[in-house]
């Protein structure tokens, strides 16, 4: 049996973060443990419970929280993502759970997935608390995944929408935003693709989520390049998790990161593409990290 506890604790800035902390029942004594946070403008009701019971399952108590201003969690304005600041909080997300009495401070692992998945590049070279990192599908430049998706004849008009944002700002105005999912091409969003649309547009409790992002969001998204960390992981050990027809966060980029990246280090390539680890790859996903969990922690 599983215990799941809804609870908040503070980060920089006066802000709260919601969590869900799993803990199997009767514990024997101080229990290795894992921290998880979703990706890119999602929150902890997209499929990533399932994960985190598999890990409490295996014996391991599990924290999974909501970025600031997603889900539950404070944080104004709304759906704004700052890779730093997410950085930022997740280390205080570290620091919360080494001092819950079920967990053994020295036995700390981090589980991050897709943009989630490149804080946990970032965090696993800068932050030696953590005794294992798994890192599934995840960003990795957004720079190159720009030039990707992006067509070169949108450049110009995106950048615009940036400058404009900037300067309203600069007036006293809220950030601006657009959806992040839409099929309309006449409306702007971050993704069209249908897997993409779909994950994000999945039944979530009223009132956690809104298919907006803010428009500096996206800026911060196409500056942000964690796979630059892989090779300063080492000593920690590293499970990379990539769909060999990942269009989202893109294989190539992960597979060239992970030959970069120093020992001990593993890869495991599931079928299908970046929400496959959810859905029909969920048991390999889940098995491997368990595994490297289990060894390591």
């Amino acid at each position: 049996m599983i215990r799941k506890e809804e609870l908040r604790f503070p980060v920089e800035g006066g802000i709260e973060l919601s969590a869900w902390l799993f803990v199997p029942e009767h514990p024997t004594g101080p229990l290795p443990a894992i921290t998880m946070a979703h990706g890119y403008a999602g929150t902890k009701y997209h499929r990533i419970e399932p994960m985190a019971r598999a890990f409490a399952e295996a014996g391991f108590a599990v924290l999974l929280h909501d970025h600031r201003s997603f889900g539950d969690s404070d944080g104004e304005p709304r759906q704004d993502v700052n890779p730093w600041q997410q950085i930022s909080d997740w280390r205080r997300a570290i620091s919360y759970l080494q001092d819950r009495p079920e967990v053994d401070e020295s036995r700390i692992g981090l589980w991050g997935t897709s943009f989630a998945g490149g804080h946990a590049l970032v965090l696993g070279a800068t932050d030696r608390r953590l005794k294992a990192i798994v890192s599934q599908v995840p960003t990795i430049d957004g720079h190159a995944l720009g030039l990707r998706r992006v067509p070169p004849e949108a450049v110009a008009n995106l950048e615009a929408l940036f400058a404009a944002d900037e300067r309203a700002q600069f007036r006293g105005e809220p950030p601006s935003t657009q959806a992040i999912v839409s099929t309309d091409p006449g409306t702007a969003s971050t993704y069209k693709a249908p897997e993409i649309v779909d994950f994000y547009l999945q039944p979530v409790p009223d009132g956690v989520w809104e298919n907006k992002v803010t428009v500096r969001s996206m800026r911060w998204a196409r500056m942000y390049a964690p796979g630059e960390y892989i090779d300063r992981v080492s000593p920690t050990p590293l499970l990379l998790i990539v769909a060999r027809d990942d269009h989202t966060t893109v294989t190539d980029l992960a597979l060239k990161a992970y030959e970069r990246a120093l020992q001990p280090k593993h890869l495991v390539m599931i079928n299908g593409g970046h929400f496959d680890p959810y859905l029909r790859e969920f048991d390999t996903a889940s098995k491997s990290a368990i595994d490297w969990f289990r060894t390591h922690l």
